[in-house]
């Protein structure tokens, strides 16, 4: 661990669409991450301002930044949390290089303008101005950069929460990703703000069967099972289960439409008739469809080896997103449920499970959607299940309730969820203007005296 000495002269960071763009430049993808440069510019801009910051990483090339602004000791520290990895953009068409940063149209172009480099460039320029402005905390403010997010946390927040949880000591809430971007449903602007999410459960299925010389005809073997398996996991949904975060969420934002939509909206907490629910909600309900199930996706298939040899044995990873509250034995089971009798020639075995947190703490949400009742008077902050999950699961380790609070407004008809890890990734210029503002806003009041 080595601990930076601090500058005795201030400097004036970046405007934060040219350190979006900076931060956009390193590329970062993951794997294999190489995140040191991004960390150490980062580290120059905080040293440059004279704020204390510390280095640690498992591997030179995946380090994680913490700074620390000193309170007065009364009340607990607030943790700022972010990841500067992205994911891949092979196989992509970009309208801009994904690696460039450009600003076209009022947005910044990019991987990770989204996921999650703006996130940091609001989180960062909150921290620098309180610094510079002398803002005056009951207890510290705690600011973490991270590696490796996208690829399971391993040489990031894991490896922190594992190997250095005193640099976290005391903190009982944090902010990070996904929350606080508007979202528009007809004329009605919300504000999700993530308050729990779902949990990471990586499955593996395996199916066996007679293999072969591939002259001859199909004999239902292993690869006929594949199909079988695969058009089940299309066809047939996991059951319904109505969610305490869930029900906030849709009861708030119904409270909030008029009818028809209100009523459509209120059907989805029935669980009978929650998919009738979200079916009338159109595209709407599509997005809202992970918050009711368990889900269960294909993504990496392994198989066969040679062009004309019919393979005896072929594995399917499973992603596998867990609701709060259940575990992979409950997935597994209503996985068996869909298969029916099919599901005696499919194996079925856990590769990875990460739980997720309790009962959220909802003790910071009044504050968190104050600023942005103060921020857009027209809009509506609602807590919300995040269908992914973020390196919050490893600071809950330690106590710590995260919230999802990045906040943007959107234009209408920007979908945010779907913008993130695909191609054409932007970030609105306005947007990161509103969400350094309001994490600013965050600190100037003092979120740490929250008892």
């Amino acid at each position: 661990m080595s601990v930076s000495p601090a500058s005795n002269s201030a400097s004036v960071p970046p405007p934060p669409v040219e350190l979006l763009q900076r931060l956009i430049r390193f590329d970062t993808t993951n794997p294999p991450g190489n995140e040191r440069e991004c960390v150490a510019y980062i580290k120059g801009l905080l040293d440059q301002a004279g704020c204390d910051s510390t280095i640690v990483g498992r591997d030179a090339n995946r380090p994680n930044l913490i700074a620390r602004l000193k309170g007065q000791g009364t009340s607990p520290p607030l943790l700022l949390f972010g990841h500067i990895d992205v994911v891949t953009t092979a196989n992509q068409a970009w309208q801009y290089p994904p690696f460039q940063g450009e600003l076209v149209d009022g947005y910044v172009w990019g991987r990770g303008a989204l996921d999650m480099k703006g996130g940091i460039v609001m989180m960062l320029l909150a921290f620098l101005r309180a610094k510079a402005e002398g803002v005056t905390l009951p207890g510290d403010v705690v600011l973490a950069v991270v590696s490796d997010e996208e690829a399971g946390g391993d040489y990031g927040a894991s490896y922190l929460v594992d190997q250095h949880s005193e640099l976290f000591h005391g903190i009982r809430y944090a902010i990070g990703e996904f929350g606080g971007f508007s979202y528009n449903i007809g004329r009605r602007r919300f504000y999700p703000i993530m308050v729990a999410e779902k949990q990471v459960c990586q499955l593996r299925a395996t199916v066996r069967g007679t293999g072969g010389h591939a002259a001859l005809a199909g004999n239902g073997g292993a690869m006929s099972r594949l199909a079988r398996l695969l058009n089940r996991l299309e066809d047939c949904r996991l059951p319904v289960h109505v969610t305490p975060v869930t029900r906030q969420m849709i009861r708030a934002i119904s409270s909030k439409l008029p009818p028809p939509a209100s009523w459509a909206m209120r059907l989805v907490l029935n669980p009978g008739l929650t998919n009738l629910g979200l079916k009338l909600m159109g595209d709407k309900g599509l997005q809202f469809r992970p918050l009711f199930h368990n889900t269960v996706n294909a993504t990496i298939v392994r198989g066969g080896e040679k062009i004309n040899v019919t393979p005896s044995e072929i594995s399917v990873d499973l992603d596998a997103r867990l609701l709060p509250g259940f575990c992979p034995e409950d997935v597994l089971a209503e996985l068996r449920g869909i298969l029916g009798k099919q599901g005696e020639e499919v194996e079925l075995e856990i590769v990875r499970h990460d739980p997720g947190a309790g009962e959220p703490d909802m003790g910071l949400f009044d504050r968190l959607a104050g600023i942005l009742r103060r921020a857009d008077p027209q809009g509506t902050p609602v807590p919300m299940l995040l269908p992914g999950a973020t390196d919050a699961r490893y600071f809950a380790k330690l106590g710590i309730q995260t919230y999802g609070f990045t906040p943007m407004r959107l234009p209408p008809g920007f979908n945010f969820m779907q913008t993130i890890h695909g191609p054409d990734e932007r970030l609105p210029v306005e947007a990161l203007d509103f969400g350094t503002d309001a994490i600013y806003q965050l600190l100037r009041a003092s979120p740490s005296g929250v008892s």
